[in-house]
């Protein structure tokens, strides 16, 4: 064992060190993730605080972030330097209110399944107390409502009519299955525009 430290990467002593395989993070810097420069033999060579970025890439993708949210947040990231702590507690910053709103979702998931999430099935006891005869799909509700927080306790405030938020069915606009988005900080905010990296 040697006291050198190598500064840079291969593609291959970037997978091993990681975890991640070559083609994921070919992928990753296609998506603008990370980057790499070339060598004259167009050999990709990373900077070493690349595995900084995917194992931050890694653990996010694992508990459920898309990639559109990773790559809003690794864009606070400064370019041409190795990112500090500073710079750590920036991202961090960004990433505490969108962990702790499916944090939020996933304890509602845990806790509520066994009572009545407001989806219209009226197959529990429950139901016929927190949403009887499917009151709140009549009020425009759109899926698990009281699961997801849309409506609280059957109120009737909320998130109004679901095909309001995803257009018309008959016309082709929305789809009258899907979710509704997460309002969360990557849900509130567009993203930024970033060049590829280099190939």
């Amino acid at each position: 064992m040697t006291g050198t430290i190598v500064k840079e990467l291969t593609i291959g002593q970037l997978a091993q060190r990681s975890g991640v395989a070559p083609s994921a993070l070919r992928f990753y810097e296609e998506q603008g993730l990370i980057s790499s420069r070339r060598t004259s033999g167009n050999q990709r060579r990373y900077p070493r605080d690349m595995l900084r970025r995917v194992a931050f890439i890694r653990v996010s993708q694992n508990v459920g972030m898309p990639l559109s949210a990773i790559r809003y947040a690794l864009d606070r990231l400064p370019e041409g330097r190795t990112p500090n702590n500073e710079d750590w507690a920036r991202v961090s910053a960004y990433w505490r209110e969108d962990l702790d709103a499916r944090i939020a979702q996933m304890t509602r998931l845990r806790d509520s399944l066994t009572d009545c999430i407001g989806c219209g099935c009226l197959s529990l006891e429950s139901c016929m107390l927190a949403n009887p005869y499917d009151v709140l799909g009549e009020q425009g509700a759109c899926g698990p409502v009281r699961l997801l927080g849309g409506m609280g306790d059957g109120d009737g405030a909320g998130s109004g009519s679901c095909m309001a938020d995803l257009g018309s069915a008959d016309e082709g606009e929305g789809d009258p299955c899907a979710l509704p988005q997460q309002e969360t900080l990557s849900a509130r905010r567009p993203l930024r525009s970033r060049g590829r990296a280099a190939r």
